[in-house]
């Protein structure tokens, strides 16, 4: 069984993610600091940071979870951000959007995570750049970086207080 403080973080996080995005300044979606020094995430701006929580949900870890299911010890690879965000135009996306899109597939996620057994959830493969992991260990990764991106969020919005 997952851990219900986890499952619990991870429901809340699309409001928790609406709130700091509301929590920016009108016309800053985009801004950059002049130094990334100290982020606590990924240099993305807030606009950046929705685009990629939404894109890491989708192509990372629910593709994740559907292999460890479906694949014997599958290595899951890691996944360039940065690319993302040039490859995907993530400067032009409309957050809105993306906030909605993001939501949706949490739901995705979720759905999928309460609905499986206790052998399920040992299932085992590897995680580039993280070693061997159970889907249980896969599900804390992700909750962990949900946090990363409040915790980027935040220390943005201190950022454009010196702005």
């Amino acid at each position: 069984m997952l851990h219900a403080g986890t499952l619990a973080a991870m429901a809340a996080f699309p409001d928790r993610l609406q709130e700091f995005l509301e929590a920016v300044p009108a016309g800053l979606l985009r801004w950059a600091p002049p130094s990334w020094d100290g982020v606590p995430s990924e240099s993305l701006t807030a606009l950046e940071q929705i685009c990629h929580v939404r894109d890491i949900e989708i192509d990372g870890y629910q593709l994740r979870f559907r292999r460890l299911l479906t694949e014997v010890d599958p290595l899951l690879p890691a996944i360039d951000g940065y690319a993302l965000v040039r490859q995907r135009g993530y400067a032009q996306a409309d957050a809105g959007e993306a906030l909605a899109a993001f939501r949706a597939a949490r739901l995705a996620t979720l759905e999928l995570l309460r609905g499986l057994g206790a052998e399920q959830l040992q299932r085992q493969g590897t995680f580039e750049d993280y070693g061997p992991v159970t889907l249980t260990g896969l599900v804390h990764y992700l909750c962990s970086h949900d946090q990363q991106h409040l915790s980027g969020l935040q220390w943005l919005l201190g950022k454009m207080q010196q702005a």
